[in-house]
């Protein structure tokens, strides 16, 4: 399992026409990600993504640097089954061994951003390479799942006030029990986003979770009003209501409002999720395996959820490789109740592997296949490669 090359790879793929929205990152009309691929001596292959933008869109090129340059000569000959001891070598580079002595980190300066980015995608490939060395799903390595299906909820919902109601039904007609609608600067104002999500709540039947999510686009007042106008829209959560640098402004947010608040998309290490549980800043933690440090971090962070009665729920918008490895830490995760399913155009969730990932009746059913059980369609990453 001695680790041979490290590639990276950034696909750059057009967004069908009719299945572009507009949101406050404008038209979307093409999906990015960088593909990270772990080969051992052997020839065996674990898969991984890392993002250089928390949206679909963004360039890839200094993370795809980071990995082939600063990463891979770490790690050429290094047991790939190490994957802690990996972690906190690329954490704490040359003062690595000061961290696994005296137990605790002396991290390298590009302990946040780029670094942590290009180490998850680097991170998640090697708990699939672990996976399938062993023949068994990744949610068998974190301890096995707590559940055997997980409620599943669609996220989209860019339709104005007049065609939300009837674009957010046709994910309900889907089987979804649960739908997230986005909000925020995509709107004129305020009164347009809540509009907007009293036309929802309307067409929705009571039993149905709403979510709204704002991408951190309101300023705190404005955040305040919205929570204020729809607090009787029964929402499930309000995510990301202001800039997520503003961790102060968030927790005041939350102390205004019943409204539970859900953030963590952003951050990087469990650290940045702490400080945020500190400030009483959220009653969601939203890890994205693809930002905060690979399931590694991730874990670290469900395990913060658990030990402060936090709901988790993994983000999700990314790529087949980014999703599956956020199912596998959802259903080993107790605090773990919904995860997200994008039903946006994404041609990296469902072209890019070879496999088929569906929700049926709104469900995912727990992770069988040996590692994160997707594979890549080489076709479709040669003729993608940037």
């Amino acid at each position: 399992m001695k680790i041979a090359n490290i590639e990276a790879y950034w696909l750059r793929c057009p967004i069908e026409t009719d299945k572009q929205h507009r949101s406050d990152y404008g038209l979307l009309t093409h999906f990015d990600m960088t593909l990270v691929v772990v080969t051992t001596k052997d020839g065996l292959q674990g898969f991984g993504e890392a993002k250089a933008a928390v949206g679909s869109s963004g360039s890839c090129a200094s993370i795809v640097h980071c990995i082939e340059n600063d990463i891979k000569p770490q790690l050429i000959g290094k047991d790939a089954r190490n994957i802690t001891k990996i972690w906190e070598h690329v954490y704490n580079g040359p003062r690595d061994h000061y961290a696994l002595t005296r137990g605790r980190k002396f991290p390298i300066l590009g302990r946040r951003g780029l670094t942590i980015s290009a180490l998850s995608g680097v991170d998640t490939a090697l708990w699939d390479l672990k996976g399938k060395s062993l023949g068994v799903p990744v949610v068998e390595l974190l301890g096995g799942p707590c559940r055997q299906e997980m409620e599943a909820y669609a996220s989209g919902g860019w339709a104005d006030e007049a065609q939300i109601g009837q674009q957010l039904l046709s994910y309900t007609n889907m089987g979804f029990k649960g739908v997230k609608m986005r909000v925020g600067v995509m709107d004129a104002t305020v009164n347009d986003s809540v509009r907007r999500v009293r036309a929802a709540r309307e067409a929705l039947s009571g039993n149905i979770k709403l979510m709204a999510d704002a991408h951190g686009t309101f300023s705190v007042p404005e955040a305040k009003r919205f929570c204020s106008a729809v607090e009787d829209c029964d929402l499930y959560w309000f995510e990301e209501p202001i800039n997520p640098d503003n961790r102060r402004g968030t927790a005041e947010v939350r102390q205004s409002t019943n409204i539970p608040i859900a953030a963590g998309e952003s951050e990087y290490t469990a650290f940045d999720m702490r400080d945020l549980i500190e400030l009483r800043a959220l009653d969601v933690l939203q890890p994205d395996c693809a930002i905060v440090g690979g399931i590694t971090e991730a874990m670290r962070t469900a395990q913060l959820a658990h030990t402060y009665q936090l709901e988790l729920a993994p983000h999700c918008w990314g790529s087949a490789f980014s999703f599956m490895a956020g199912v596998s830490v959802a259903f080993a995760a107790p605090s773990a109740n919904v995860i997200e399913f994008s039903l946006g155009g994404n041609p990296m969730m469902y072209d890019l592997v070879n496999e088929k990932i569906t929700a049926k009746n709104g469900m995912i059913q727990v992770p069988s296949a040996p590692g994160l059980g997707v594979t890549p369609n080489w076709d479709f990453v040669r003729e993608f490669k940037q």
